[in-house]
């Protein structure tokens, strides 16, 4: 898929783990983990906005677009 959802990066930049990110964004661990490891098809603004908020950064550091045969 040629967009990449970086949490994990801002996640080690903040020093936040995985299940307080969760706790904060009011999702699912398994959820966040979807997220995290470029699984999701989708994602609503609003799960966006929340993670934008708990992280304290801006959308274009979570979300990154690669050409198809770019992807690592």
């Amino acid at each position: 898929m040629p967009i990449i959802i970086n949490i994990d990066v801002m996640m080690a930049r903040r020093k936040m783990s995985a299940s307080e990110l969760a706790e904060r964004v009011g999702i699912t661990p398994a959820n966040l983990s979807i997220l995290k490891n470029n699984r999701a098809r989708a994602i609503r603004f609003s799960t966006l906005e929340a993670l934008c908020r708990a992280l304290d950064c801006q959308p274009g550091e979570l979300l990154e677009y690669r050409p198809y045969g770019e992807e690592d």
